[in-house]
């Protein structure tokens, strides 16, 4: 009996050692085990890459017609309101009054009074030279007709008579002379007393002459309206402005640095301007020139405007009118078959573009050559092909050989 319980001991000694080092191995596998790190997975593929510079813009009527006042005087109030079809040549869209006089202080009138009285003064004293002269020519026209009868009988020389003569005509020149004078005193004195003219009670009767007619010079609607009120205004200031919304285009300030990338009879999409479809439209003109602009974080800026023709027809965007936001994409660059990853995917390592590819469950860090890029992809020209499982948003968990699971 004792010889058996040795041997029964003997052979279960080695198997409780086994399974007590199984179990210790398993124990520190699972204390040292790292579970795979989930992330999200992207599989890169050839297809269309599309480089767009985007900006905000604004619509503007190509051709804008500012309409002055002819002349200074007093505007009425405007007969139209903005958005009214307006034919060129037909329509009136302004009519102007001569101003109503101002009024004078006491020292003005005294002045203006003493000019009056000095007028008719001086028109009192032309009535007394052209009766003057009146008799003088009087007398030399009874001399002359006394020295044809004298002449007829040779009783006088013919010089006398030839003196008689001229001293007619000069006498009668200087009567011209006094009433053209009496005239000019005349208009003096009217000049003088229309300055003493004072605006009224009733304001129709100092509105003796109306009106000048302003019409439309080109057919269109009316865009602004920049003079509404009755109001005086000066010749030259601006009354409204008129313009045919069916000829738009679209104005862009891009930054300089953008507007260098792109060439005249580049491509466009116009998206967010109300409509159900994005437009198309086509760069016409870069500016050649630049200025300052400060943006909303108070930077200054050196922009550039762009200007774009649509080239949908009006009937398509009817409810797109004059200085609207719209958003445009130009295009700059586009090929059909590319391999491009998301950018969310690419970071820098040292100087250089990486990103992990995962295979067979681990994330392997590959360099890479970075292209164009978007605003969402980037073009990879080495360093990775197609149908590979590339880490999105990788963080700073996984390293080069980490066990990764996808998300």
């Amino acid at each position: 009996m004792d010889k058996e319980m040795l041997n029964t001991s003997a052979w279960k000694r080695p198997i409780a050692i086994s399974a007590l080092i199984l179990f210790g191995a398993l124990a520190l596998y699972y204390l040292l085990r790292v579970d795979p790190i989930p992330v999200d997975l992207h599989t890169t593929k050839l297809g269309p890459l599309v480089v767009t510079v985007d900006e905000e813009g604004v619509t503007e009527i190509r051709n804008i017609f500012k309409v002055s006042s002819p002349i200074t005087g007093r505007v009425k109030r405007s007969p139209l309101l903005v958005g009214d079809a307006v034919r060129q040549g037909k329509t009136v869209v302004a009519s102007l009054e001569p101003l109503i006089p101002a009024f004078l202080d006491v020292r003005t009138r005294r002045i203006l009074d003493a000019r009056a009285s000095a007028a008719k003064s001086a028109v009192d004293l032309a009535h007394a030279t052209v009766a003057r002269a009146s008799a003088d020519l009087e007398f030399r026209n009874k001399e002359l007709i006394r020295a044809e009868r004298l002449i007829k009988r040779q009783v006088v020389s013919q010089r006398h008579y030839d003196e008689t003569v001229m001293a007619q005509k000069t006498s009668k020149a200087a009567l011209n002379t006094t009433i053209a004078e009496l005239g000019v005193r005349q208009r003096e004195l009217e000049s003088s007393r229309a300055q003493l003219i004072e605006p009224s009670g009733d304001l129709d009767e100092n509105r003796t002459q109306c009106c000048i007619l302003v019409y439309a010079p080109v057919s269109g609607r009316v865009i602004r309206i920049v003079t509404e009120s009755e109001t005086v205004v000066q010749s030259g200031e601006p009354l409204l402005e008129l313009g045919d919304p069916s000829d738009l285009e679209i104005v862009v300030d891009l930054l300089s640095i953008d507007a260098v990338r792109i060439q005249e009879g580049a491509k466009a999409e116009v998206v967010s301007w109300g409509g159900d479809k994005p437009l198309h439209g086509v760069v016409t003109r870069i500016e050649p020139t630049g200025f300052k602009k400060v943006s909303a974080l108070g930077i200054e800026e050196q922009r550039v405007k762009v200007r774009l023709a649509i080239e949908e027809p009006f009937g398509k965007r009817l409810r797109l009118g004059h200085d609207y936001r719209v958003y445009v994409k130009i295009i700059e660059w586009q090929a059909e078959k590319v391999l491009s990853v998301p950018l969310s995917a690419l970071f820098r390592q040292g100087s250089s573009w990486a990103l992990f590819v995962v295979s067979n469950g681990e994330a392997r860090l590959r360099n890479v050559n970075v292209g164009r890029k978007n605003g969402f992809h980037a073009q990879i020209t080495k360093g990775l092909a197609a149908d590979a499982r590339v880490i999105l948003h990788p963080n700073d968990r996984v390293k080069d050989q980490t066990r990764v699971v996808e998300r």
